[in-house]
């Protein structure tokens, strides 16, 4: 994710603990999401699409993180 934020993305999960739960927690539904597609995890079709959608909002606020910090 963000290969171009890769050494930022690195930096802020030392030193940002807003940044940090963020990325954790995208990474969670990540794997949620990965889980109830292989039928590893119960979970419906409709279940799935809410969590891709909280994913994808996450993904959009870490990404204005991103460009927020790095512009400093």
């Amino acid at each position: 994710m963000f290969p171009e934020y890769r050494d930022l993305i690195t930096k802020l999960k030392n030193t940002d603990r807003h940044f940090t739960q963020l990325f954790d927690r995208h990474n969670e539904l990540d794997q949620k999401i990965k889980n109830m597609e292989s039928h590893i995890e119960p979970g419906t079709h409709e279940e799935i699409e809410v969590l891709k959608k909280e994913k994808l909002l996450l993904k959009d606020e870490l990404y204005a993180h991103l460009k927020t910090v790095s512009t400093r």
